[in-house]
C-alpha cells in the first residue's frame, strides 16, 4: 500500500512539474534594425503607417524613453544585439561586442535553462560559436558570414548545431519561371550593392515572418518556446516593394524639425560610409527622398510582423505568448544633416521603440506609456521577470517589472552614453548634454592617425525641445547647468569604467575633453 501511495505522490510531483513548465507562456523577442522611436507612428506621430506595431502598443506596453547606451563602433547594431543578448552594458562587453564570451549567459541559454525551446530566425551579428549555444535550433541565420547589402538578395545560411557556418554554404532565394521560390548557391560574380528587386527574389523581411510562421504552425513539443525574430530592416539599402514605396511619394514627405542640410560641426566620424548614402548638402529633395525609402520599408516590415501575429492567433498561441519589440538604434535619416546613426543625438542614434505586448498582458494595461529611463540592455532582466525565469548572475541591466507593477516609477535617474572617442551625453531631468572633442583616429584612407572631430558642448532641454534643435549651451545663464551636469557626468564615467584606454577604442574620450 505504501509502494502504491509512493508511486501515486510521484506521478502527481511529475504531472505538477509538466504543468507548471506548460504554464510558461511562449516568448517572441521581435528585434529590428535601425529603427528610430519615431519609426512606428502610434509612438512617434510620424506620418509613417503602422498598423500592426501600433496594435502591439494600443494592446500592450510602451516604453517612451528607452536607449541604445553607445557604441565603440559605426556599426552600432553590434554593441547593442551583444547589450539585448547578455543584459550586460556597453563598458562590459567583450570589446566592442562582437564577441560574447562563453561566461556571459545568453538570452537564448537562459530561457533554455528555464525549460524553453529556444529558435533563433534571421540577423546574427555576433560570433557563432555563441550563436550555436544560444538555440536549440534556427532557420534563415543571416548577417554572417555573408552579406551582400541588399534586401532583395540576402545570403542565408541553414542552422548549424556546430556553429561552423561556411561562405560557400550560403545561398539565395530567386524566384524560378513559374514565380517559385527557389534557392541556388552564393557565386563569386554576386557583388555587393542593392542590385536585387522584388522580380528577382523576395525580400528579406518575407522571408525572416515566413519561417517564423512556419515555426509556430509546426511547433508540436511539450515545452514552452522562445524566439528571437530578428529582421536587417529597416537598415539600408532602403528597398521596399513598389506598392509599398508608392504609399510615401517624395513630394508629400514632411520634415521633422531637426532637419539640416549639414551637420554644424565635425562631430569625430562624420565621414564614414552611412553619411555617404547621399551627398553633402542634404538638400531637401535628398531628406524627403531618403525618409520616403525609410517610411516603405518600415511598413513593409511592419506588413510582415503582422502576418507573424495573426499566425499566432490562427493557432491558438497568442494568448499564451509574450511578444517584445526592440529597435537597435536610431537613426537620422536627415536629422541633423546626418544620415547615419553614428551620433548620440535621440532620434539619430540611440531612441529605440520598446514595445511588450501579446496575449498575457492584462488589458488593464494595454496602451500604458511608460516614461521610466531604461536602456537596451534592460529588455533581457525585464522579460525574465515578466515570465519568472531566473536572471542569469552575468546580467547587469535592471528589470523594468516594478515599475510596471507600479511599485516605483522609475529605475534610473539619468542615462549616460557615448559613441567612440569623440561624443559622450549625460541626461537627467529635462536636460541632456552632449560634448564633443578633438581626439586622434586613424584615418582608414591616409592610414594615418590624425585628429578628428571639434571641441563643442550642447545642452538641450528634452521636454520642451525633443527633436534637439535649440543648443542652450550657447546662452550664460546656463553655464551654471553645464558645469553642474559635467561634474555628475564625470563621476558617472569612473562608476561606469568608461575610464579605460586600450581596450574598445585604444583611445579615450576623456584624455582629451580638458
Amino acid at each position: 500500500m505504501k509502494k502504491i501511495t509512493l508511486v501515486y505522490i510521484y506521478l502527481i510531483v511529475i504531472l505538477f512539474k509538466l504543468h507548471a513548465q506548460n504554464s510558461k507562456p511562449n516568448v517572441i523577442v521581435i528585434y529590428t534594425d535601425d529603427h528610430r522611436f519615431s519609426g512606428v507612428h502610434a509612438l512617434g506621430g510620424q506620418s509613417v503607417k503602422t498598423p500592426h506595431l501600433d496594435q502591439l502598443a494600443e494592446n500592450g506596453i510602451v516604453f517612451t524613453k528607452t536607449y541604445l547606451m553607445g557604441a565603440f563602433t559605426g556599426a552600432t547594431c553590434i554593441p547593442s544585439r551583444a547589450m539585448l543578448l547578455t543584459g550586460r552594458n556597453l563598458f562590459n562587453l567583450s570589446g566592442q561586442g562582437h564577441t560574447i564570451p562563453e561566461h556571459h549567459t545568453t538570452m537564448g541559454q537562459a530561457f533554455m535553462n528555464a525549460g524553453y525551446y529556444a529558435y533563433h530566425v534571421g540577423k546574427w551579428h555576433q560570433d557563432l560559436k555563441s550563436l550555436a549555444r544560444s538555440f536549440n535550433h534556427g532557420a534563415k541565420v543571416s548577417g554572417t558570414p555573408a552579406y551582400l547589402t541588399d534586401q532583395f538578395r540576402m545570403p542565408y545560411s541553414d542552422w548549424k548545431t556546430d556553429g561552423n557556418y561556411k561562405k560557400e554554404d550560403c545561398y539565395l532565394l530567386e524566384y524560378d519561371k513559374k514565380g517559385a521560390i527557389k534557392k541556388r548557391p552564393l557565386l563569386k560574380s554576386d557583388k555587393k550593392g542593392p542590385t536585387g528587386t522584388e522580380k528577382i527574389g523576395p525580400h528579406a523581411s518575407e522571408v525572416l515572418a515566413n519561417e517564423a510562421i512556419s515555426f509556430i504552425t509546426t511547433y508540436k513539443k511539450e515545452k514552452p518556446f522562445f524566439m528571437y525574430l530578428a529582421f536587417p530592416a529597416p537598415h539600408d539599402p532602403r528597398q521596399a516593394p513598389k506598392q509599398y514605396k508608392r504609399k510615401y511619394p517624395v513630394d508629400k514627405i514632411e520634415l521633422p524639425p531637426s532637419y539640416m542640410s549639414q551637420h554644424p560641426f565635425h562631430n569625430g566620424h562624420i565621414f564614414l560610409r552611412d553619411e555617404k548614402l547621399a551627398e553633402w548638402p542634404r538638400t531637401t529633395t535628398i531628406a524627403k527622398e531618403h525618409l520616403s525609402d525609410y517610411y516603405a520599408i518600415i511598413t513593409h516590415l511592419d506588413a510582415q510582423i503582422g502576418r507573424v501575429i495573426a499566425s499566432l492567433k490562427e493557432n491558438g498561441n497568442y494568448k499564451n505568448t509574450l511578444i517584445v519589440m526592440a529597435g537597435d538604434s536610431g537613426l537620422a535619416v536627415g536629422n541633423h544633416g546626418l544620415l547615419g546613426k553614428q551620433n548620440i543625438y535621440d532620434e539619430d542614434g540611440i531612441h529605440v521603440p520598446l514595445i511588450i505586448s501579446g496575449g498575457i498582458v492584462d488589458s488593464n494595461n494595454y496602451g500604458r506609456r511608460i516614461d521610466a529611463l531604461s536602456y537596451i540592455h534592460d529588455i533581457m532582466p525585464t522579460i525574465c521577470d515578466l515570465v519568472e525565469i531566473e536572471k542569469p548572475e552575468t546580467v547587469q541591466g535592471k528589470s523594468l517589472l516594478p515599475v510596471i507593477k507600479g511599485k516605483t516609477e522609475h529605475i534610473r535617474e539619468y542615462s549616460y552614453h557615448a559613441y567612440r572617442q569623440h561624443q559622450r551625453a549625460y541626461r537627467k531631468g529635462d536636460y541632456k548634454l552632449i560634448e564633443y572633442v578633438r581626439a586622434p583616429t586613424k584615418d582608414y584612407l591616409m592610414k594615418e592617425e590624425m585628429l578628428l572631430g571639434s571641441r563643442v558642448t550642447q545642452l538641450f532641454n528634452l521636454k520642451k525641445d525633443p527633436w534637439e534643435t535649440f543648443n542652450l549651451a550657447d546662452f550664460p545663464e546656463y553655464s551654471e547647468k553645464i558645469s553642474e551636469m559635467r561634474v555628475e557626468m564625470k563621476n558617472k564615467a569612473i562608476e561606469l569604467n568608461d575610464v579605460t584606454d586600450g581596450k574598445r577604442t585604444k583611445i579615450n574620450f576623456w584624455n582629451y575633453f580638458d
